[in-house]
């Protein structure tokens, strides 16, 4: 088996930002849509923003034509929202941020959002009303529910393929004011709980509701969630469909909110990988989740593991070769910010890099050293493998030859691609333009960088 790595640092956004602007009509919603609608940074053409168009001409202008763009769906595409809570019990406000404050946009009807998100949050704005919960007020830094989570699984093996979509349930968090379930609103709590239960359980006169849970968070900076979570009711287990194979999603878990495009996406990378890996990409892509989601994943893989998998919670930043000697193939997901200087610094390097570890490990003569670095060990011990743990000597000794860059932030993207094409190491062979979020300037873009290796000289003599 070929090996492979993939490195990602991309974390959820800590705090809630949109757009919306009481100036601004955005004319490219349906009727039905607020004219504010918060969240959208253009008008028109949702199916192919002007990022896409200067995407072109940068890939067109070092030398790689045919730079593929997928509109992806345009209406109803939103699987995971988090959403702010605030007004009162009798009329209680859930939307985002208008841009620049912490005024909450009430969004009854988001085109962006699956239809079913929108019904669940409907519901919950019910449920606020009959049991009395109070919005939180910042400023004071009083009432109940502040924040929401909604997140639409449509795994469903019960239904036909083209109907699970539309079907889809919610997997509805509660961020409750408060430090735990022993709280004096906890009564509260569990009276909301049990109304989003009754009206849109399975019981119901429409199954709406995935799974109720609640996270504890009283604290007064802008993170949305605090680390205590509770489940509450429905099913423990959140699933999703995505590039091939079955995938375990914890409501704390980082998950792309177009699960759709993010699919399309997966299955274009499955392209360029050695067959024998691609059906192992998926989970490795998932070491943003949680350790117990991993293994719950992995549990789930249609075919046996005949080489390894290995889950690690570190950051891959620090001594970035430490994880990328053995690989054959990495994939890089960072944030916005791109990528690190110092893994940056060591693409741009790798040939001399690679030389300095097969020299190394000549000298060495394969002398166990024994393992101290702090941040190594630590990844060590918060880690899962599974398959077999034999690496070949030569395997230990070689770098990566092809490097899959999945970026989310464009202007910080064409930064990394200009440095690493700049050191000669690497050439740019294909790229492709996904519409992750339609309604604003952003694209998710999949390119596919190449060792370029100098060619030996023959050391054969001509014929003459």
């Amino acid at each position: 088996m070929m090996p492979f790595c993939l490195l990602s640092a991309r974390q959820p956004s800590p705090f809630i930002s949109c757009q919306a602007s009481s100036t601004t009509v955005h004319t490219h919603f349906p009727p039905t849509q607020p004219p504010s609608a918060p969240g959208c940074t253009h008008e028109l053409n949702l199916h192919r923003p002007s990022i896409a168009d200067e995407a072109t001409d940068f890939f067109k202008s070092i030398g790689v034509s045919g730079f593929s763009f997928d509109s992806c769906k345009l209406w109803g595409w939103r699987c995971r929202a988090k959403l702010a809570v605030r007004g009162s019990s009798i009329n209680p406000l859930i939307g985002l941020y208008q841009e620049g404050t912490h005024n909450v946009v009430d969004i009854p009807d988001c085109k962006a959002h699956h239809p079913n998100i929108n019904a669940a949050v409907e519901l919950l704005k019910q449920g606020i009303t009959e049991v009395g919960v109070e919005p939180h007020d910042e400023d004071e830094g009083t009432g109940d529910l502040r924040y929401i989570q909604m997140a639409v699984t449509t795994y469903n093996t019960s239904l036909p393929a083209a109907a699970r979509y539309k079907n889809g349930k919610v997997q509805v968090s509660l961020v409750w004011n408060s430090r735990n379930e022993n709280s004096p609103s906890s009564d509260k709590l569990n009276a909301l709980a049990n109304f989003l239960w009754r009206k849109g359980g399975p019981r119901s006169n429409f199954h709406l509701i995935h799974s109720v849970w609640v996270n504890f968070q009283t604290s007064t900076n802008n993170i949305i969630f605090g680390n205590r979570w509770r489940h509450l009711l429905g099913e423990r287990d959140f699933w999703e469909h995505v590039g091939g194979i079955d995938i375990s999603l914890a409501p704390s878990s980082f998950g792309q909110a177009n699960t759709r495009a993010f699919d399309i996406l997966l299955r274009k990378l499955h392209k360029y990988l050695p067959q024998e890996s691609a059906d192992l990409l998926n989970a490795l892509r998932l070491t943003k989740i949680a350790k117990v989601s991993f293994e719950k994943t992995i549990e789930r893989l249609p075919i046996p593991i005949e080489g390894s998998i290995t889950w690690h919670h570190a950051d891959a930043s620090r001594e970035p070769l430490s994880w990328l000697v053995g690989s054959d193939v990495v994939v890089i997901d960072p944030p916005r910010k791109g990528l690190d200087p110092s893994l940056i610094g060591l693409l741009r390097n790798i040939s001399s890099v690679e030389c300095k570890v097969k020299s190394t490990s000549q000298s060495s003569n394969s002398t166990f050293k024994e393992e101290k670095r702090p941040w190594v060990l630590r990844a060590r011990d918060d880690s899962v493998h599974i398959g077999s743990k034999t690496i070949s000597e030569n395997s230990l000794q070689s770098l990566p030859q092809t490097l899959i860059y999945i970026s989310c932030g464009w202007e910080r993207f064409k930064e990394d691609c200009k440095s690493l094409l700049s050191s000669k190491a690497w050439h740019l062979e294909k790229a492709h333009g996904f519409n992750f979020f339609p309604g604003t300037l952003s694209i998710e873009v999949l390119a596919v960088f190449k060792r370029d290796l100098k060619k030996k000289k023959s050391g054969k003599k001509k014929k003459g």
